[in-house]
């Protein structure tokens, strides 16, 4: 289907788009089930986007009226200049938004770009950037900043985030696909967030996620992970920390 059959609603227009939304985004983040634990996710994220229905959107078919891709998003005060954005990034963005006012935000920070599997390939995703940044300026905002999970860094868990980011393909252009279709529409890099979503849980919990059993504590990869998990045996944890990259958007 063309992009320009498809139409940008949001979780507010319906109760029925609002429970298909959920399903979705259930279907693409639930390999990653382990980033639903970060304190902030717990504690806020689905209140949040309950509370800004209205700024969720959704690519709908309207000729089934299911979405295609969703883009999460959450209105923030942020002040400050771009250097001084927080390590903490997802969450950070998720526990302000959650607990501060939203006529007291400034700028809008988006969460997350969902595609089923099966829509994937077909340029939604590329979309959906856009259609946050033309909503961040139709919603007054001053700017719109993200903490882009780099979709290839799985493939190289033990690259730091910060030499990650500057790595170029053949072509000489960033690395990364999906840090370079967030630069590709207007984007920068501002810097890594280092401590963007952070889940620290019971040895027995990331057991489950990697299938297996730790007998010694290290640095373990995780299917899908970013960085590894760092296990501690004696004390029967694991910490997960993931480094995102903070990108500004200004109109």
């Amino acid at each position: 289907m063309a992009l320009s059959e498809l139409v940008v609603r949001t979780r507010a227009d319906s109760d029925a788009l609002r429970r298909q939304a959920v399903e979705v985004e259930d279907a693409v983040w639930g390999p990653l089930g382990f980033l639903n634990h970060t304190r902030a996710h717990r504690e806020h994220y689905d209140r949040l986007l309950e509370d800004h229905a209205d700024l969720q959107l959704c690519l709908v078919d309207e000729t089934t009226g299911r979405p295609v891709a969703l883009a999460n998003c959450v209105p923030v005060a942020f002040a400050g200049d771009l250097s001084e954005l927080p390590a903490e990034g997802w969450d950070w963005l998720v526990e302000t938004g959650g607990t501060g006012r939203r006529s007291q935000a400034n700028v809008l920070g988006a969460l997350a770009i969902s595609v089923p599997v099966a829509e994937r390939g077909k340029g939604y995703a590329f979309r959906m950037i856009g259609e946050l940044h033309r909503i961040a300026e139709a919603n007054g905002f001053e700017r719109m900043i993200a903490p882009v999970r780099p979709s290839a860094k799985t493939v190289h868990p033990h690259a730091s985030m910060a030499d990650y980011i500057g790595w170029q393909d053949e072509r000489g252009r960033c690395f990364d696909p999906w840090l370079r279709s967030h630069l590709a529409q207007g984007g920068r890099v501002v810097h890594p967030c280092e401590r963007s979503m952070v889940v620290s849980e019971h040895i027995a919990f990331w057991e489950t996620w990697a299938g297996r059993r730790f007998e010694t504590s290290g640095d373990y990869t995780l299917a899908g992970g970013l960085v590894p998990v760092a296990i501690d045996v004696e004390r029967q944890c694991g910490t997960y920390s993931e480094p995102n990259v903070w990108v500004a958007y200004t109109h």
